[in-house]
């Protein structure tokens, strides 16, 4: 049996979660969310605990076992504390701004990049530093995904933009192949 799906999964006072036609909604003092369950995954909500059981013990079976377990469990999180993930913009004249509705980006192109940000998602910036938070992980992280995608970290320099902690391995140039056989 999956360990992270056969565990109980607690909802803290303050929460509300409701399980309507195969969708689970989750409402606390953060905001609310929904999730549309796996049909053969059966969810029960008693004793301000939500559990997870699965029909069979087939490969498939066991993966949405735990993976709805999971989701389950970010959703209760989400709503209680919220999800934030952190960008550095990394480079010399590489700069971030909130602008209004609009993340905007000099990252060494001729023009400054735009982005829009969701209503469901706050953005901040203080010292090159991107916040990004909500309470949807899976929403938290995509956005995080399209920022880092508008200038992705140089593997020669290390410019660009990556999540914070994101250790990056910087590749020799082309002084390290000199003297091996080549052209003197």
């Amino acid at each position: 049996m999956s360990r992270v799906g056969k565990k109980p999964i607690p909802v803290p006072s303050g929460v509300k979660v409701s399980l309507q036609e195969g969708e689970l909604r989750v409402e606390g003092p953060k905001g609310k969310l929904s999730l549309k369950l796996h049909p053969d995954m059966k969810v029960s909500v008693e004793n301000n605990a939500v559990k997870v059981e699965r029909p069979t013990d087939q490969p498939f079976h066991r993966a949405m076992h735990g993976t709805t377990a999971a989701l389950i469990k970010n959703m209760i999180k989400g709503v209680t504390e919220g999800f934030t993930k952190v960008l550095e913009v990394v480079g010399l004249g590489y700069k971030a701004s909130v602008k209004g509705n609009t993340l905007e980006l000099s990252l060494g192109f001729s023009h400054p990049v735009l982005y829009s940000i969701p209503p469901d998602v706050k953005i901040e910036v203080k010292e090159n530093k991107i916040y990004v938070s909500g309470i949807d992980k899976q929403r938290v992280g995509q956005v995080c995904a399209q920022i880092r995608a508008f200038r992705r970290p140089d593997v020669y320099k290390g410019k660009g933009i990556r999540y914070e902690g994101e250790v990056l391995r910087l590749k020799a140039g082309k002084s390290a192949g000199k003297g091996k056989g080549g052209k003197k």
